[in-house]
């Protein structure tokens, strides 16, 4: 009698889908069944593999829903049959699940149910299912082949020692955030752990101010360490202490000196006296440090200890700090250093500043003010490229150019015999004359601004015996100085407190003078070219006709050999931190000298120096750029890594004598030539939305 019913559906199907009609089931259904016939159940196996068949058959919604409400009567009488006979009960259970929950509309397959709330079952690893949401399983010998390969995809994979820190970088960072049950998950699914339990012991137990167990924590630490002797610990009598460095010293002490400070907070004088003296003294580790500690003994009241130990008191902040400073003796792999992907993130952004070309302002360290999700780049056009203005007051060559100390003012000094003072707008970095200083007869080769820009000296060339120097804030002239007709004051530096300045020239002569031009020491002999004082206030630095920098000490009366080049130096400066400097050599060019090793750094390329004096100069922010005049009519500009130009500047239509970054300003620089003009150069002036988006002259990887 089923198989009649079967053969009436099966009939009624194929006059309306000729595709299917009727067809064989499946081989691998019928291989089951043969199966079952084996096991003894013929009639079960030929029902179930003749419903499969059916239901692969059906194409039409009307086809499937009369045939879910079929099958369910079917398999009721069935299964009443097999629960008689006592046997296929299994088998044929799993079908009746399988078609009650299609019925019923839910979801049971081994395909897993799709986020739009369609059934899929997997038949050798292809969806079978329908278009209208219902679907039903398949046998469960291939939901149990499917849960296999699913299985299989779902293990995990190994994770690589990178992808492990990245996880614990990135659970470290969410964990300050708070989101602890975030990094909990995140740990749990990656299998990864955020830090060593014993890491995790000791950090809970010095947040909650428990120092013995604390203390007891290093003691378990201390096997995990790179040195075995990274943690003071207490030993007995009769066995010597173990030697220690002062880095893994200091571990036990800065925990102990948080728990004598909390107590003395407290009031608890004698158990602070006790760590005092029988914990902090007997480790014998910075010594100074105990002595101080023990002043706070004498504190009043708890405000008096906080703000004479410069603490933020017993609590949370100080704690976290106390952590902080431990977890920077842990390796990596026991407790993450302090914040260790903002660290990571900040000296990402800081390389990509440093590898551009064209950076030019300060940066932030606080990663708010940058987006981590660009990478960094400066335009050409933001750079002092373009002229700005042309400074035309000058009648003659103009031999040099200085910006004050504080980028307020510019001076410049020319053959006219004048020297003129401009002053700088802060907001538009215009320029604009100030006042003219007339009177020098042999006319202005060099300037210098005393450190707090109340006054310049200004100088001549080598036949001049004089220099002036001038009151800038009220254009007097204070001291017009000169020891002797036959002397050749070329050069001068102010000494850093202002009051003094030394002055020389080719005929040899080196004074050292106050600022009313008395003569206060003279060293004899040094025919001197260029001359600069160091931030001591001893050490003066005097380049001379032997193609040499020597350093002067005119209170010991002692010199010695710094630079040695092979041809005249025409001018040199020096960087702001006194380690750097910057030489014109004749016929050579442009070269970079480490004062304290003694060595030269860098010849940079492109300029066209003979035997006239031309000044460069450090400049930009972090004087991280140099410039310097050249005999071919530009000014050439070069990172200080590079050694080939970044921009050179045309403009001037003669040799350019002179450049001077302003120290305060760092778009702004000026430039002075023998064709009379001075060139103020800035960032483009025009930078509109449109032309920021198309600039294809963005900074590049320098190979230095």
């Amino acid at each position: 009698m089923l198989t009649s019913s079967f053969e009436t559906l099966a009939s009624a199907s194929s006059s309306s889908d000729s595709d299917t009609g009727g067809a064989s089931p499946p081989p691998r259904k019928k291989h089951r069944a043969s199966a079952a016939e084996g096991a003894g159940e013929p009639g079960a196996s030929a029902v179930v593999t003749g419903l499969s068949g059916v239901v692969l058959g059906l194409a039409t919604h009307s086809q499937a829903t009369s045939a879910i409400h079929f099958n369910r009567s079917v398999v009721n009488n069935l299964s009443g049959s097999m629960q008689a006979n006592g046997a296929g009960q299994g088998q044929e259970s799993s079908e009746l699940s399988c078609l009650n929950s299609a019925q019923n509309g839910e979801s049971s397959s081994a395909g897993g149910t799709h986020s739009n709330g369609l059934l899929s079952s997997t038949d050798n690893g292809n969806s079978v299912g329908t278009s209208n949401g219902s679907s039903i399983g398949t046998s469960s010998a291939a939901s149990t082949a499917s849960g296999s390969e699913v299985g299989s995809l779902k293990k995990k994979k190994r994770l690589s020692q990178a992808e492990e820190d990245v996880i614990r970088l990135i659970g470290q960072h969410l964990h300050g955030l708070g989101l602890n049950q975030t990094v909990d998950l995140l740990m749990q699914e990656s299998g990864c752990r955020l830090e060593h339990p014993s890491a995790t012991k000791f950090r809970n137990h010095v947040m909650e101010g428990e120092w013995d167990k604390a203390e007891n924590d290093l003691n378990e630490l201390r096997a995990l360490m790179h040195s075995p002797n990274a943690i003071v610990v207490s030993f007995p009598l009769h066995r010597p202490a173990q030697t220690s460095t002062s880095q893994s010293a200091r571990m036990k002490f800065l925990l102990l000196q948080q728990k004598y400070l909390e107590y003395l907070e407290d009031g608890k004088v004698l158990e602070a006296l006790q760590v005092l003296r029988g914990e902090l003294t007997p480790l014998k580790y910075n010594t100074d440090r105990i002595h101080v500690l023990s002043g706070y003994l004498m504190c009043s009241h708890a405000e008096d200890l906080r703000a004479k130990a410069e603490w933020e008191g017993k609590g949370t902040a100080s704690r976290c700090r106390l952590l902080d400073k431990l977890q920077t003796y842990l390796p990596p792999s026991v407790m993450l250093p302090p914040r260790r992907l903002h660290t990571l993130l900040r000296q990402a952004v800081e390389l990509q500043r440093d590898r551009c070309l064209y950076h030019n302002t300060k940066l932030d360290s606080n990663l708010d003010s940058v987006s981590l999700l660009l990478d960094h780049v400066c335009s050409r056009k933001q750079f002092p490229c373009y002229t700005q203005q042309i400074l035309t007051e000058h009648c003659n060559e103009v031999w040099f150019c200085k910006f004050s100390n504080d980028g307020t003012k510019l001076a410049t000094g020319s053959k006219d015999t004048t020297v003129i003072i401009w002053q700088v707008d802060p907001e538009s970095h215009q320029v604009k004359l100030l006042r003219t200083l007339e009177g020098h007869a042999y006319g202005v080769s060099y300037l210098a601004w005393s450190p707090d820009d109340t006054y310049l000296i200004a100088c001549g060339p080598d036949d001049c015996s004089e220099l002036w120097l001038w009151n800038v804030q009220t254009g007097e002239l204070r001291t017009k100085m000169s020891q002797s007709h036959e002397d050749s004051l070329t050069s001068v530096a102010w000494n850093p407190d202002g009051k003094r300045f030394v002055t020389g020239g080719q005929r040899g002569q080196f004074y050292q003078c106050d600022l009313d031009g008395n003569l206060l020491d003279s060293w004899e002999g040094v025919r001197v070219q260029c001359l600069w004082c160091l931030s001591d206030g001893r050490a003066v630095l005097a380049s001379d006709t032997h193609q040499r920098i020597r350093g002067y000490n005119f209170e010991d009366l002692t010199d010695r050999n710094i630079v040695q080049e092979d041809h005249p130096i025409m001018s040199f400066t020096v960087s702001k931190n006194g380690r750097l400097a910057l030489l014109n050599v004749a016929t050579q060019g442009v070269h970079l000298w480490d004062l304290q090793d003694r060595v030269l750094v860098r010849k940079y390329q492109g300029v066209t120096q003979g035997f006239y004096t031309i000044h460069s100069c450090f400049g930009g922010h972090n004087e991280d750029f140099i410039a310097s005049g050249s005999e071919d009519h530009k000014v050439y500009i070069w990172h200080r890594r590079g050694e080939l130009p970044i921009a050179e500047l045309t403009g001037h239509t003669r040799t350019v004598n002179c450049v001077s970054w302003n120290p305060a300003i760092p778009g702004l620089m000026a430039s002075a030539s023998d064709d009379g003009t001075v060139r103020v150069w800035g960032p483009a002036p025009f930078l509109d939305s449109q032309e920021a988006d198309g600039l294809n002259e963005n900074c590049s990887n320098m190979d230095s």
